[in-house]
């Protein structure tokens, strides 16, 4: 308790959240003390004992995609980590099959206009998606007149330019004044007729989407395989092992493309009304999986 007590109540903060972090950014306590025989200024020159991860020049993969999860909610973890790393504003983090999405995109889309200022302030770039959420109509209005069409390019996920727009209108953490330009962007794209049209899904049945249900394996190792489930909403869904599932659209007879990636097909081929194996086409077929349970 001595040495403790010698700490002011300021020092002692600022130890433990530089400390903590060391702990979210490289996974690791840093070394904070003296090694035999080394002095205060050897010590000060010394490389922090932190792991040089494999990726490293490149930015720890997962603390991109934290920043890029916790840009859709989470203020505060956003702030801590860009104020620590910069340059994590401008991260982006790949959702699966192409489904990219930046920090910045993130909190565009959910209407989150208090963490997409915070990303903003500290490097991130804001585009046509943050200008509809933000209620820049001008700026939106622009960008429209300058290239005609582009009011019908998604965001990601699939996500429209208008539902940018709505999200900005409906954020609770939003002020009244932001939710009223939000409103403005928002009636402007509807009048356009065109910045809302949703990616292609057409209807499937219980039955149908009991016929892919199951395992399909591409190799003999744990992880070489896709699931193939109906998720919580009841909706298809892919996933390779402990990764990010991917909702599926039903764009063709017994293909699908995942939410985020129009352009990827997952094709089925079928046997006795029921999936025999898939393959995954980006367009060109990438691999094939034979259905083993």
């Amino acid at each position: 308790m001595t040495e403790l007590s010698s700490l002011s109540r300021r020092d002692f903060l600022f130890t433990t959240k530089a400390t903590c972090g060391a702990v979210a950014l490289f996974g690791t306590f840093p070394s904070i003390g003296l090694g035999a025989d080394e002095s205060e200024e050897e010590a000060g020159n010394r490389s922090p004992a932190a792991p040089i991860l494999p990726e490293f020049p490149a930015q720890d993969r997962k603390t991109v995609e934290e920043v890029v999860t916790a840009s859709h909610f989470g203020f505060e973890r956003v702030k801590e980590l860009v104020s620590a790393r910069p340059a994590l504003a401008i991260a982006s983090w790949d959702w699966g099959f192409g489904d990219w999405e930046s920090a910045l995109g993130a909190a565009s889309h959910v209407g989150r206009g208090d963490i997409a200022e915070l990303l903003i302030e500290h490097g991130a770039r804001p585009n046509l998606f943050t200008f509809a959420m933000l209620g820049e109509l001008e700026l939106v209005t622009q960008c429209v007149l300058a290239m005609p069409g582009i009011q019908e390019v998604r965001g990601p996920h699939g996500i429209t330019l208008l539902e940018h727009a709505r999200n900005g209108k409906s954020g609770s953490q939003n002020s009244g004044r932001h939710r009223k330009k939000a409103s403005a962007v928002e009636k402007y794209l509807v009048s356009l007729g065109n910045a809302d049209i949703k990616a292609t899904n057409l209807n499937i049945s219980d039955a149908k989407k009991a016929s892919y249900l199951g395992h399909y394996s591409f190799g003999p190792g744990a992880d070489e395989k896709f699931e193939i489930f109906k998720n919580r909403r009841g909706l298809l869904s892919i996933r390779r092992g402990q990764r990010v599932a991917r909702t599926l659209n039903r764009v063709e007879e017994d293909a699908f493309a995942p939410v985020g990636a129009p352009a990827v097909r997952i094709r089925f081929d079928m046997s006795s009304d029921q999936a025999v194996s898939l393959t995954i086409h980006d367009p060109a077929p990438v691999i094939k999986a034979t259905r083993s349970r």
